[in-house]
């Protein structure tokens, strides 16, 4: 049970290692791009791509044909991977072994819907993920295994994500070979990593440049950080904090350094309205930045 890229490893895995899978259940198809097309999630057109069952609920909660379609399955056990919809008790009860969640996670750290954004936010030297019985609760199940992975200077969220994906496939098979005893979250260090939109992504040149620079690697790719630019939108691709000082928000010299609340940041990859991403000299030779120029 699945839908982004972060849920096909493990998928793919659990093929390759000889389970059988009774089922695929990811979210629907859905509108996309200019023409509106419909698109498959990356889960479906993995699944599909195996000879899988793929199932695609709209909604689970309050729908017993859903529940009883489920139990049907005579499951051993769910993997549970973003999926994107919240199992209902009767789901959650009905395989044998329950419902494994694979969480990108150290819970209790960073429960919740943007795990890998949170870590790297946060400027936490460490994330990893948790393999977890799932309950009723908000990413409150027992641990069965967990795994760290480091977090450098450098490391975006997109970084992170594949190395995650990758390793909760391993230990997803590990659980469901080893069995290990499941473990009670600890109380204390409990923290959540609520739903991002896009307008999280806007800088705010106030802050320090060591904060906006984990901004910008945290919500690398998505939801994308941005600041406006003669009153247009300029998306910020790449920074890295640099020395600096002046009024928050103003171009220091001709190569895209930025001032903010403490020390500056400069931009190495921007994109403007209606153009692809592009180096900051790139950029800077269609469209030069003086210093004394104001980035909202």
């Amino acid at each position: 049970m699945g839908s982004p890229e972060f849920a096909v490893p493990a998928l793919r895995a659990l093929h390759g290692a000889g389970h059988a899978i009774a089922a695929v259940y990811c979210q629907p198809p859905r509108p996309a791009g200019r023409g509106h097309a419909m698109r498959r999630c990356a889960v479906h057109e993995a699944a599909a791509a195996l000879g899988l069952e793929v199932r695609t609920p709209a909604r689970l909660r309050g729908d017993a044909r859903e529940h009883a379609g489920f139990a049907a399955l005579g499951l051993d056990a769910a993997v549970v991977a973003a999926y994107g919809l919240i199992l209902p008790p009767a789901m959650l009860e009905a395989p044998r072994r329950g419902c494994l969640n694979i969480h990108a996670s150290l819970l209790p750290r960073w429960r919740g819907a943007a795990p890998i954004q949170a870590a790297v936010l946060a400027g936490d030297a460490e994330t990893g993920v948790s393999i977890m019985q799932m309950d009723a609760g908000l990413d409150t199940g027992a641990m069965l295994l967990r795994a760290a992975v480091p977090i450098g200077a450098r490391t975006t969220a997109a970084m992170l994500h594949d190395t995650l994906a990758e390793l909760g496939a391993r230990l997803v098979l590990r659980a469901l070979e080893e069995r290990p005893p499941p473990v009670p979250q600890p109380g204390v260090g409990v923290t959540y990593a609520p739903k991002l939109a896009r307008e999280d992504g806007r800088l705010d040149w106030s802050r320090d440049a060591a904060a906006l620079d984990r901004q910008v690697r945290a919500f690398d790719p998505w939801p994308g950080t941005f600041t406006t630019l003669g009153g247009e939108v300029l998306k910020v691709l790449a920074a890295e904090p640099a020395e600096g000082a002046g009024a928050p928000g103003e171009v220091l010299d001709f190569f895209l350094l930025i001032a903010t609340g403490v020390g500056a940041l400069r931009l190495l990859r921007v994109q403007a309205p209606g153009r692809g991403p592009l180096d900051a000299a790139a950029f800077l030779r269609g469209r030069p930045v003086p210093p004394g120029t104001r980035l909202g």
